[in-house]
């Protein structure tokens, strides 16, 4: 059977379940299950013969020859029990259920995934399948799974720019389904490693944290399809909360898009047994300012685990960029401590969560200093008369090529800006460090292009585009506003 065919037969299933109200997202989760118990099987006979960690009255073996009601019952017990596991095992069926209520449908979904040779099958395969269902996964609103998924052509951007190495080591510390680690994992192999550097690429390069258990176990079950890790590897996507405190690990590269959102809250039930909602702030002493706001601790996190000399690209919010108080803090502390060097201003329309309004620092860590190490910020603004929406003019790789280039991974000190008096239009832009401190609490939001959208009557997008960019500048402007009273609130 042909990769094509896997590939619309796992497809034209996820339907027929969509059928019976299992969505992307459980779907996902119960073809994660098969599929582990599948390859631990493959692997389990010759010619690999590896004893593997799964008792024997809860394998592959265990299931597939079973039907019904017999079926159902044995399949629930199987996820509870082996949720119990200890190593990977455990955290890849961590509070695992059966969303197949129909037994028949349960069948011929473990008899799909027993028709094939999936450690035969090529990484790419696999792993196409799986993105393929993570990324619808995220376009269905209703689960709230975009908040989770960064776009692909983003995040290769990202590490193109970052060019990271055979032998160094990259985080995240909040991973969602592991798109950071995939993207640098096909950079790196493409270098050709050795048999040494393959080994730390495919067991010691990556790290991350993600707290929401079923993304975290797309993650793991992600990254293992990919050929990162093993069945029976260490673990290195840990569980627990980034920011809570500073683990002592130090990183080479972190890539990274925290979540959406601006607060870190937590819900408890006061002495009236009624329930409050309190905002969580993190008290660490490696951290310039103590805020509730969760981008800005995970910047200040992001500096503390880089090494010395590590380097890093990070998604955040505008409220980021221009935000007082302690946003204002943390950019003055910023700029001092690391070489702030680059921000590429990104258009709405092209996150699942709509109305977002994002940019990427880009930073390297430096050692401590009298002076500030950052001597000078380019800006890029790939937003300013900019429309993509997420169905009639999706982002891709290509639009991403001119920033590339311009920001010059091979020798960023040699960069030629692209505005000047004469092309006022020109998106890429250096600005002094004496001219960012000089504006208003430090500002990092910057921009200088004209916004032709509305001057040009000629050339207006098309109406379904336009009126789905009004709606997310709406929506934009709505989290805006929130931020800033919140920032008000603070102060």
């Amino acid at each position: 059977m042909t990769s094509s065919t896997i590939i619309s037969r796992v497809w034209s299933f996820c339907n027929t379940l969509r059928d019976d109200g299992v969505g992307y997202g459980d779907y996902l989760e119960q073809l994660t299950y098969l599929l582990f118990l599948k390859m631990a099987d493959e692997y389990a006979r010759p010619p690999y013969k590896r004893k593997l960690p799964i008792p024997a009255e809860y394998n592959w073996e265990s299931l597939k020859d079973l039907k019904g009601a017999e079926l159902e019952l044995h399949y629930t017990t199987l996820l509870r029990e082996l949720g119990q596991q200890k190593g990977i095992l455990g955290q890849i069926f961590t509070k695992s259920q059966n969303k197949i209520q129909d037994p028949a449908k349960l069948a011929r979904l473990v008899q799909m995934i027993d028709g094939e040779q999936w450690i035969l099958m090529g990484t790419d395969v696999k792993g196409d399948i799986y993105e393929g269902l993570l990324e619808k996964n995220a376009e269905d609103t209703k689960s709230g799974a975009g908040q989770y998924f960064t776009p692909r052509p983003l995040i290769k951007a990202m590490v193109e720019c970052l060019r990271p190495e055979l032998g160094k080591t990259i985080a995240d510390p909040a991973c969602g389904t592991g798109g950071f680690f995939l993207a640098a994992y096909d950079y790196l192999s493409a270098q050709k490693p050795d048999k040494e550097q393959a080994k730390f690429l495919k067991y010691n390069t990556f790290f991350g944290n993600e707290i929401v258990a079923s993304t975290r176990r797309l993650a793991l079950m992600n990254l293992f399809l990919h050929n990162i890790g093993d069945i029976d590897s260490e673990n290195f996507i840990s569980p627990a909360d980034a920011l809570i405190a500073d683990a002592g690990q130090r990183y080479d590269y972190v890539l990274a898009n925290p979540p959406f959102g601006k607060k870190s809250s937590m819900i408890f039930t006061n002495e009236e047994g009624e329930q409050e909602k309190e905002d969580l702030t993190y008290n660490r002493q490696d951290f310039w300012a103590t805020t509730s706001n969760k981008q800005l601790n995970f910047v200040q996190h992001i500096r503390t685990i880089l090494k010395a000399d590590g380097r890093a690209a990070v998604v955040v919010p505008d409220n980021v960029l221009f935000e007082g108080g302690a946003g204002e803090t943390v950019r003055k502390r910023l700029l001092e401590t690391t070489d702030l060097h680059t921000i590429l201003r990104l258009p709405t329309g092209i996150f699942y969560a709509n109305g977002v309004k994002a940019n990427v620092l880009f930073f390297d860590n430096k050692p401590a200093s009298k002076n500030a190490w950052t001597k000078e910020v380019w800006v890029y603004d790939y937003r300013t008369n900019i429309h993509h929406t997420l169905k009639k003019n999706k982002m891709g790789f290509a639009d991403m090529e001119d920033f590339i280039k311009c920001y010059n991974p091979a020798n960023r000190h040699k960069r030629k800006e692209t505005w000047t008096a004469d092309n006022p239009d020109g998106r890429w832009r250096k600005f002094t460090y004496e001219e960012i401190t000089a504006r208003d609490k430090t500002s990092l939001d910057i921009t200088w292009i004209k916004d032709k959208s509305l001057a040009d009557l000629d050339n207006l997008p098309d109406p379904d585009v336009l009126a789905e960019e009004i709606i997310e500048n709406l929506e934009a402007g709505v989290e805006s506003f929130k931020a800033i009273i919140a920032a008000l609130a603070e102060i």
